[in-house]
């Protein structure tokens, strides 16, 4: 009988993920402008193209991942390693080359080692809770996705925190290896056979799950992109920013259990949609504010990210009970979920970063009220349209209301 998984270790590696994923789209762009004086339109066609290459890539590293099952202990830790020190090369090295170059240099490995890692482990986490008794999946996904949650916290203050993104750096490799030593003889349980995209992409449930993915994924990343520059100009409050991210984010965390409860109670589909109704409130509220209301955006930041907790925790956790009744392999399933969830983050920084910059906003509090506008608009009433698309993708796609 297999044993039952030891679900703090996916929690330290969900949270090694974590740190590597929605972070870089924080710190990385404006680092490289506030450091390198790299243009914000030139970041975001960079971000743009690597994804690009994410198409290709992603679904062929879910084959991979499923033909290496024989040595994927020893593939986690060359990638693992890998996307540790490209960490370490984007935000502690200088630049040997022209700081574009190389930013672009150092994200294709992070963005590679990520994708696979990403794959291999969500692909075990299906097999992981098949050896565990009622809700598996809603129960792994709570650890997980808790664990995911707390290594954006970690990583969304570190800079500040640490005081240097060296810091960051550093920090981040030790977390690596102390979450690939976590997950050692974890791997060996997965029997995984390679079924192809076949599975996933002729069942109708899949393809709208990843719809959905795609479409809820969108505001996160909207948010995300824009997140630093709405404290720093919209609201005036500079040095806030690592604050109000921690909020965020910890709410997020936080929240991430209670609502991994309600769908045990109430189904998760039909929770998943509350937590996106309260997403849409809480950007509608911060679309009111301005200079000077900080204390009142940190109550957005309290709603909002618990609303992300119900995102990261259910949606996932749908997208793998199905694929454990329809698709067991599940490598090139989550191949498709993770190209799915990383190409909003870049399609938002191509499309919104040269907007502003063509709008007239610099970083900075030296905007135009008309480029301030601008700033809202995007960052609150984007999201906003999006989660109601969002909406009723969800509501409209058949699922039972069982885990």
């Amino acid at each position: 009988m297999t044993a039952a998984p030891r679900l703090p270790s996916y929690a330290l590696f969900a949270a090694f993920l974590a740190a590597a994923g929605l972070p870089l789209y924080i710190h990385a762009p404006k680092f490289y402008v506030d450091e390198y004086g790299v243009s914000l339109a030139l970041l975001g066609t960079v971000l743009f193209g690597l994804r690009l290459l994410d198409f290709v890539q992603d679904p062929l590293l879910g084959r991979l991942a499923s033909r290496m099952q024989g040595r994927r202990g020893l593939s986690i830790a060359v990638a693992g390693f890998a996307m540790a020190a490209a960490m370490a090369g984007l935000f502690a090295v200088t630049p040997p080359l022209m700081p574009i170059i190389w930013f672009a240099l150092m994200l294709t490995v992070v963005f590679s080692a990520f994708s696979y890692l990403t794959i291999c482990f969500y692909a075990q986490g299906v097999t992981a809770a098949g050896a565990m008794p009622g809700e598996g999946h809603l129960r792994l996904a709570r650890w997980r996705e808790t664990g995911a949650l707390l290594g954006i916290c970690a990583a969304a203050i570190a800079p500040i925190v640490l005081g240097s993104f060296a810091g960051f750096a550093l920090s981040f490799v030790i977390l690596a290896a102390l979450a690939l030593w976590a997950m050692n003889g974890e791997w060996r349980r997965a029997s995984i056979p390679s079924q192809g995209f076949g599975p996933v992409l002729r069942d109708a449930v899949s393809r709208r799950l990843l719809m959905v993915a795609l479409v809820n994924a969108a505001p996160v990343a909207v948010s995300s992109t824009l997140f630093l520059f709405f404290v720093e100009s919209r609201l005036d409050a500079p040095g806030w920013e690592g604050p109000l991210l921690l909020l965020f984010f910890l709410s997020a965390a936080l929240a991430a259990p209670f609502w991994g409860r309600a769908a045990e109670i109430w189904g998760a589909k039909s929770v998943l949609l509350a937590g996106m109704v309260l997403s849409i409130l809480a950007f509608a509220g911060a679309a009111t504010l301005g200079t000077g209301d900080t204390w009142a955006f940190g109550l957005v930041c309290l709603a909002s990210g618990a609303a992300l907790g119900a995102d990261m925790t259910l949606l996932p956790a749908l997208f793998a009970r199905r694929q454990a009744e329809v698709n067991p392999g599940a490598s090139e399933a989550f191949g498709l979920w993770s190209f799915v969830s990383k190409f909003t983050l870049a399609l938002a920084a191509v499309s919104l970063l040269p907007i502003l910059q063509a709008g007239g906003f610099q970083a900075g509090p030296d905007n135009s009220e008309e480029a301030l506008r601008l700033l809202t608009l995007l960052y609150c009433a984007l999201p906003c349209a999006l989660k109601l698309v969002a909406i009723a993708l969800l509501a409209s796609t058949h699922l039972e209301e069982r885990t």
